[in-house]
C-alpha cells in the first residue's frame, strides 16, 4: 500500500475535529466485524442442535471468517493502494450484509459456510482501512495510543455477542441473530457511504500503482527477517483471545459447569467490557521502540500460562477470573501494531500493516480449526476437550513468541526515538 503521510504534513492538512467523525464511522465496520467474528460461541449450541454439528464442524465454521477474512486481505491493500481507502470499504461492506442474510436464511451447513465466506470477505477492510486512516491522518508519534482507541471503540462490537445475543438467541433462535447483524451492516454501510471523505494529502497526487506492482511491494517485505518473526507473532497473539472468546467459551462453561446460555452470555459481555479500555491503556503505556519487543515478548508468554491455567483449573469462578484476565491482557496487541510500523520505512508502512493484518486473521482461522480438530480427537478418545484445546492455544503462543524474541529485529528500532 502506499505510505501513510508524514506527520508533518498530515498535521497541517486536517483538523482533528474533521477527521475523528469519520473515523468514529469507519469504525461502526470494524465494531460489527469484532461482533460477526465471535457469534460462534453463543451460538455454538443451537447450530449444533438445527444442523447436528461435530466439535470439528463448528471449529470451522468459527475459522472460516478469519481464513476469508486473512485472505482477502492483501487484496483490500491493492484496492486501498490503486483505488483508495473509502471506495475499496463502499464496494465490499455490501458483501457483509449479503452474507448475514444467507446466513439467517441458510438450510444447511453448506449454505450457512458460504454465508459465513461471504462475510468474512466482507468485512475484511474494516479495520485496515482504521488503522490506514489513523496512519495518514493522526500524529505519527500518538499511533500506538490511536489505535488502542480503536481497538477499545471497535470493540463495542464484542458487547453484541455477549448477553443481548445470547438473550436473543434464547427467545428468539440463532438465525435472529444473523438478521439484526445483516440490518446494522446496512445502515454502517450507509453511514459511511454518506460520512467519509478522505481529506486530500499531497502524497494523494503521486502516481497510482498496477496491480502487479504493489503485489511486488507486498512480496519484497516477505523478504525480510524481521517481518516472520512479527507474522509469526501475529498469527497467534489475537488468534489465542478469539478462539477462546469467540467460539470455545460459551461451550466450555456450559459443558463443564452447567452456566445456561445468559450466564455464558454475562460472561462474554465482562470479558468485552474489559477489552474495550484496555487497547488505549496498553498504547498509553508503550515504552518505545527499543524496550517495545522485550515486552510483547513478555506479554504473549503471560498469555500462555493463562491458557495453561484454564487447562487444568476446574472451578467455576477460577475460570471465569482466567478468562477476565485473559481479556485485560489482549491489550497487548496494541503494541504489536506500534512495532509493525516502527520496524519499516514511511513509504512502506501501509503494506506491512496490510500483511500484518493477514496474518492475524490467517492465524485465527488456522487456530480455530485446529481447535476444532484437536477438540475432535479429545472427544473421539474420551479426554476432556477443553483440556487439549487450551494446552493447544498456550503451546501455539509459546512458539510465536519464542519466534518473535529470536528472529532479529528490524535495524531501524535501533535508529527510533518514539
Amino acid at each position: 500500500m502506499s505510505s501513510p503521510a508524514p506527520a508533518s504534513e498530515a498535521s497541517s492538512s486536517r483538523n482533528l475535529s474533521t477527521v475523528w467523525p469519520m473515523l468514529l464511522c469507519l469504525l461502526t465496520g470494524f465494531a460489527l466485524s469484532q461482533a460477526y467474528r465471535t457469534i460462534a460461541s453463543i451460538m455454538a449450541d443451537g447450530l449444533r442442535t438445527d444442523f447436528g454439528l461435530s466439535a470439528q464442524s463448528l471449529g470451522s465454521f468459527a475459522g472460516l471468517f478469519g481464513l476469508s477474512f486473512g485472505v482477502a486481505q492483501l487484496l483490500m491493500g491493492i484496492g486501498m493502494d490503486i483505488y483508495g481507502l473509502r471506495r475499496t470499504v463502499v464496494l465490499t461492506f455490501p458483501l457483509t450484509i449479503v452474507g448475514a442474510a444467507l446466513s439467517a436464511a441458510s438450510p444447511s451447513y453448506a449454505w450457512l459456510m458460504l454465508g459465513q465466506l461471504l462475510i468474512g470477505v466482507g468485512c475484511s477492510p474494516a479495520f485496515l482501512a482504521c488503522t490506514m486512516f489513523i496512519a495518514r491522518h493522526f500524529p505519527a508519534d500518538r499511533f500506538a495510543y490511536f489505535s488502542g482507541m480503536a481497538l477499545g471503540i471497535g470493540g463495542l462490537g464484542l458487547l453484541f455477542t455477549g448477553t443481548p445475543l445470547a438473550w436473543l438467541v434464547q427467545h428468539m433462535g440463532w438465525r435472529s441473530g444473523f438478521w439484526l447483524l445483516a440490518l446494522l451492516s446496512a445502515l454502517s454501510w450507509l453511514l459511511i457511504f454518506l460520512k467519509v471523505h478522505e481529506p486530500a494529502l499531497a502524497s494523494d497526487a503521486l502516481p497510482k500503482p498496477g496491480f502487479m506492482e504493489a503485489l511486488k511491494g507486498f512480496g519484497s517485505l516477505l523478504l525480510l527477517p524481521h517481518t516472520w518473526g512479527i507474522v509469526l507473532l501475529g498469527m497467534v497473539s489475537y488468534a489465542s483471545f478469539l478462539t477462546v472468546r469467540g467460539l470455545w467459551l460459551s461451550p466450555m462453561l456450559m459443558d463443564r459447569y452447567q452456566f445456561s446460555l445468559i450466564a455464558t452470555g454475562n460472561v462474554a459481555l465482562a470479558t468485552s467490557l474489559i477489552s474495550l479500555f484496555v487497547p488505549s491503556l496498553f498504547g498509553k503505556l508503550d515504552p518505545g521502540p527499543r524496550k517495545r519487543r522485550q515486552r510483547i515478548a513478555r506479554f504473549a508468554l503471560l498469555m500462555g500460562c493463562i491458557f495453561t491455567a484454564l487447562a487444568l483449573v476446574h472451578h467455576p469462578m477460577a475460570s471465569v477470573a482466567l478468562l477476565l484476565l485473559m481479556s485485560a491482557m489482549s491489550g497487548y496487541g496494541t503494541l504489536l501494531y506500534a512495532d509493525v510500523r516502527s520496524s519499516y520505512p514511511r513509504e512502506t508502512t501501509g503494506r506491512a500493516l496490510s500483511i500484518f493484518t493477514m496474518a492475524m486473521f490467517l492465524g485465527a482461522a488456522l487456530m480455530q480449526s485446529l481447535s476444532g480438530v484437536v477438540a475432535g480427537l479429545a472427544e473421539r478418545h474420551g479426554t476432556d476437550i477443553y483440556l487439549a484445546v487450551m494446552l493447544m492455544i498456550a503451546a501455539m503462543l509459546g512458539l510465536g513468541a519464542l519466534a518473535y524474541r529470536f528472529i532479529k529485529p528490524s535495524p531501524l528500532l535501533h535508529q527510533a526515538t518514539h
